[in-house]
């Protein structure tokens, strides 16, 4: 038997936690799903329950392809067990850890691995992303982040097959509920957290966008939404290497190259 490779974490899960991150999932690997001939997805590090390991399946089926196939990887054999109750075709639940481990040597085309690596120590993070991004199938994507318990704040870097340095940074916030930009600091990936002190460029990220947000406070009675969209476009003007367009700004989102907020000390 394959060793696993990981530890058993902590495990908590909210229903639809994770919707922000699959809402950018379909966005940015929808077409390389739908163009690839085995479309396994793997929800790596589920925790206590698989419901949001059931609602990706959901998510992917109705609007990607409907026989994409989403399987639960769980280092807590019990998890796993609990698990089968809820599985059906297309959805399915197995042992294992950063090996992703699939059977017939089959190769997935995105994983995501949600509030798993916050729990470990940052030295593991890079070696971590290796074992799974070499288990994807080519132009596929490892999708690694984490979020606050009922996803209101979620951050996440998306690593392609076969590398160790993330190719963006993705932030998404209700922004109903924003104070400050900088509100996502307790949210950042493991391999960022401890770095939003001075000197840093994450740190220097998010203090860019506080001074961009509170310059428009004119707009509060007009929602939040307009602010922050008007935010992002200050960003953009200074110089700020922001990707996609408004439609996903509209959504709380904000997309940068990983160059942009990547740690000086980082070796990638």
């Amino acid at each position: 038997m394959a060793r696993v490779i990981g530890d058993i974490t902590r495990g908590t899960t909210n229903p639809n936690r994770l919707r922000r991150v699959d809402r950018w999932m379909l966005f940015a690997v929808c077409g390389t799903i739908r163009a690839c001939d085995d479309p396994v997805v793997v929800d790596l590090g589920y925790g206590a329950s698989p419901v949001t390991t059931q609602e990706m399946f959901q998510r992917f089926h109705k609007h990607v392809r409907e026989d994409v196939e989403v399987v639960g990887i769980e280092i807590d054999p019990e998890r796993v067990a609990e698990a089968q109750d809820v599985a059906q075709p297309g959805l399915s639940f197995t042992y294992g850890g950063f090996e992703v481990p699939l059977p017939n040597s089959r190769k997935p085309i995105a994983i995501r691995a949600f509030n798993v690596l916050r729990q470990y120590d940052e030295s593991q993070v890079t070696a971590s992303w290796s074992q799974m991004t070499n288990r994807l199938a080519p132009n596929g994507f490892l999708v690694e982040g984490t979020c606050d318990e009922i996803g209101r704040r979620s951050t996440w870097v998306s690593v392609r097959a076969g590398q160790s340095v993330p190719e963006t940074f993705t932030m998404s916030v209700h922004v109903g509920s924003l104070e400050l930009p900088s509100d996502i600091a307790p949210r950042l990936p493991k391999a960022l957290i401890h770095h939003n002190i001075p000197g840093e460029k994450i740190y220097d990220f998010l203090q860019t966008f506080d001074r961009a947000w509170n310059s428009h406070s004119s707009l509060i009675p007009f929602g939040a939404r307009q602010r922050w969209v008007a935010t992002i476009e200050t960003l953009v003007a200074q110089g700020v290497p922001i990707s996609d367009t408004k439609a996903r700004w509209r959504l709380g989102e904000v997309t940068v190259p990983w160059d942009v907020v990547a740690p000086t000390s980082y070796l990638g």
